[in-house]
């Protein structure tokens, strides 16, 4: 038993070397992972959709294959988990809605594939928040997924059971995705690391077409991974990232992903901010830019303050242009079901006449809720031509950006992921 719990506290890096070593199986790996879940889970229900006889089969296949000499792939043996929103063959993909409850797809997507092609062991797919939109992972499908390391407060959303399941040690990494901090926050909020790639590196082709509006292009959701380690993040980007002969719909560049152990930390100019002037962070999240600015700079990167554009104008973009078509996509993918409260906002805010909203804003802005009011007003259906306005300015917000990363000579930053730590999740 101690060896299990061994096994489920390595990195996918570590996995592969003990494996390709002969020094444990790839049945023993899987087995250990699927006892870590079995312990876990009923507290976290974060691994809604278990595939344990598939992975003990594909398991056993690989330890054959790796008998016979064949060759084996970067992720042979690794276990994983998907979040549900993402297509595996012989499993359903509902976004939290009962109304698509059996609702079963039998092909997979490209990064789907990629992970298997690379040896990566499917355990199931985890929780979500109904819709994706929110910051916890709730819904009537599959109930609430829970913070390992305090089963009052939440893993985050929407990838919250991708962070869930393994902060606790019952998955080696994930495929998560990301659109407005989807994987950013459940990452930060269980204590892991995770990424968002650059807007399009990564295929949606994964993504089951026609449950939500990603006809909307003007902010890309992106596919990434989620891992307890960066060298863990390394290692599923160079296999996700692969170039592919077989072009994907929506065109993703053949750029071969880049080896980061050939940067210099040394040649690096590091910016960071603790207060972007919109949402002030906490002290504990200050203090952790502080002190990872810090260690970057004793490791001979250049260090220096950096002054973000203006955030509330970020703001008033991203939620002006995902709310402009007034919340159809979502009320097509309820139907009759009625949104969870984490939830309910958005979509009572898509809904309301204007003028309605425009008296509830200045309600929230005379109690002194500012921030509230400022997205109630961003928010709202609009025509195309606003809509093309709103393109205009998020274009000329990201020249601006670049421009201010360019001046400065900055090659990254840091900055809070979040506001806050992990909260405690809504009271059903």
């Amino acid at each position: 038993m101690s060896f299990a719990k061994g096994l489920t506290k390595l990195g996918a890096v570590e996995i592969v070397n003990k494996i390709k070593s002969g020094e444990v199986s790839a049945v023993e790996v899987v087995e250990a992972h699927i006892c870590r879940v079995e312990e876990m889970n009923p507290q976290l229900n974060a691994l809604v959709i278990p595939l344990f006889d598939q992975a003990r089969a594909q398991a056993k296949e690989l330890d054959e294959k790796q008998s016979s000499g064949e060759p084996l792939g970067p992720l042979h043996g690794v276990p994983v988990t998907i979040k549900e929103q993402y297509r595996v063959a012989g499993t359903q993909t509902t976004l939290g809605a009962t109304n698509k409850i059996g609702n079963v797809y039998n092909d997979e997507g490209p990064l789907v594939k990629k992970l298997r092609e690379a040896g990566a062991i499917i355990l199931g797919k985890t929780n979500i928040i109904q819709t994706l939109a929110g910051f916890e992972s709730y819904n009537r499908v599959y109930g609430r997924s829970n913070n390992p390391w305090n089963l009052d407060r939440t893993p985050g959303g929407s990838s919250g059971g991708e962070a869930a399941i393994i902060a606790a040690g019952g998955s080696v990494l994930g495929l998560a995705g990301d659109f407005g901090g989807s994987t950013r926050i459940p990452a930060h909020f269980c204590g892991l690391h995770g990424l968002k790639p650059t807007s399009g590196r990564l295929t949606n082709d994964d993504f089951a077409t026609g449950l939500l509006g990603y006809g909307q292009e003007v902010f890309i959701p992106q596919p990434g991974p989620i891992a307890r380690t960066v060298a863990d993040l390394q290692l599923a980007m160079s296999v996700l990232a692969e170039t592919s002969l077989n072009a994907t719909h929506d065109l993703v560049p053949p750029v071969p992903w880049p080896d980061p152990s050939k940067i210099s930390v040394e040649d690096l100019h590091i910016g960071f901010y603790t207060d972007n002037g919109y949402f002030p962070a906490s002290p504990a999240l200050r203090r952790a830019v502080k002190e990872a600015a810090e260690a970057m700079k004793n490791l001979g990167a250049t260090v220096d303050s950096f002054t973000p554009p203006d955030a509330a104008e970020a703001v008033r973009i991203f939620l002006g242009a995902v709310s402009s078509g007034g919340g159809k996509d979502y009320e097509r993918l309820l139907g009759n079901e009625k949104p969870i409260p984490q939830v309910a906002g958005m979509f009572q805010g898509l809904s309301t006449p204007p003028f309605i909203m425009s008296i509830v804003q200045k309600l929230m802005a005379a109690r002194g809720q500012r921030y509230t009011a400022h997205m109630i007003q961003c928010m709202g259906q609009r025509s195309t031509e606003k809509y093309w306005e709103l393109v205009e300015a998020r274009t000329e917000y990201r020249a601006h950006f670049h421009s201010l990363l360019d001046e400065g000579g900055f090659d990254a930053i840091l900055c809070p992921p979040f506001p806050l730590p992990g909260h405690y999740s809504w009271k059903q």
